[in-house]
């Protein structure tokens, strides 16, 4: 019988041994940093477009003008570089709490 996903509903073989149930929970967690890592870069390209084409293409047409060209790569440099500041300082912000969290082995 299969469950609403298609999956089996009969029990799966569990592992036979921590290290192959350490290796799968590893890898389950890639796969879930890949695609949230996915679906950020897709939010991000849509917001950068969205924003900067509102912002440097007032009169659609079927071409685009040199000053909108230019106004284009220059507003989605600006976007990409401050979305590059704000991350480094996120990332290094978790890392300084994930040190500060775990617990000192002066004793």
């Amino acid at each position: 019988m299969t469950s609403f996903f298609g999956a089996s509903r009969t029990p799966t073989a569990t592992p036979s041994s921590p290290a192959e149930t350490a290796a799968r929970v590893e890898n389950l967690k890639n796969s879930i940093r890949n695609e949230v890592a996915l679906q950020n870069a897709q939010e991000l390209m849509s917001k950068l477009t969205e924003k900067c084409y509102v912002k440097c293409v007032p009169k659609p047409g079927s071409d685009l003008s040199s000053s909108e060209q230019k106004c284009l790569a220059q507003c989605m440099d600006r976007y990409l570089e401050a979305f590059d500041m704000i991350n480094r300082t996120y990332v290094a912000r978790l890392k300084k709490e994930r040190i500060e969290s775990q617990p000192s082995d002066s004793l």
